[in-house]
């Protein structure tokens, strides 16, 4: 029998982990508890992209707290250069970075997530050891994964797509609708195709027909906040 870990995909349970952190050690799943969680892996410390993104999530603290959420992010550093590099991401961003941060110096919790960057042959560490892409996982209270996404090391993260994700996905959850492309919160959704027009009526009153397949309704009103 092979040995293989199983890829993670949409739908696998988030792997569970006992990591140290900025605020102190955690197990992953009692973390999340029963909120949503985004996952985010960083290069390393002390890097220009890196400082601007936390900078950026720690702006939008409030944003995911409204939405239940608990942000998390990794760099393959330890503790200590991670206490320092919070230091510089608040002066230079003017935040205060409430969120932990993974220590990851040995790659344990990189590899379990299939972080590591093994295509870019600059994305080393001075042992030659690689370091992670851009790594987000959404992942719901049950623990499942909704949302894998890698970008490049030198490409920084649009955190407003994340958000935007994420309101679609706990939409989703609540009502039985789908959203379009370049869908924001607020929008038109789509009636989802199991809902047959006599449910649609009384779920979405004056609900569209574009198609047989492609009804538009209102956004319904318990959204996420803006």
């Amino acid at each position: 029998m092979s040995s293989e870990r199983n890829p993670l995909r949409l739908g696998s349970i988030a792997p569970n982990f006992d990591a140290q952190t900025t605020q102190g050690p955690i197990k992953f799943h009692d973390f999340i508890g029963n909120s949503w969680a985004i996952l985010f892996s960083h290069p390393a410390d002390f890097t220009p992209v890196c400082t601007t993104e936390l900078g950026v999530v720690a702006r939008l603290q409030t944003k995911f707290d409204e939405r239940n959420v608990k942000v998390i992010g990794l760099s393959a550093n330890d503790l200590d250069s991670h206490d320092k590099w919070i230091q510089d991401i608040n002066e230079v961003n003017n935040v205060e970075v409430k969120f932990p941060i993974i220590a990851d110096a040995d790659r344990k919790i990189s590899t379990l997530y299939d972080m590591l960057d093994y295509q870019d042959l600059t994305n080393l560490d001075a042992k030659g050891i690689p370091f992670t892409v851009r790594s987000v996982f959404v992942i719901d209270p049950k623990k499942t994964i909704r949302l894998t996404l890698a970008y490049p090391a030198s490409t920084g993260r649009n955190f407003d797509e994340i958000l935007r994700v994420v309101d679609s996905l706990q939409l989703g959850d609540k009502n039985r609708i789908t959203t379009p492309a370049n869908w924001k919160n607020g929008d038109d959704v789509i009636v989802h195709p199991s809902v047959s027009n006599d449910e649609a009526a009384k779920i979405f009153p004056g609900f569209r027909t574009v198609k047989p397949y492609l009804r538009f309704a209102t956004q319904p009103t318990d959204k996420p906040s803006a």
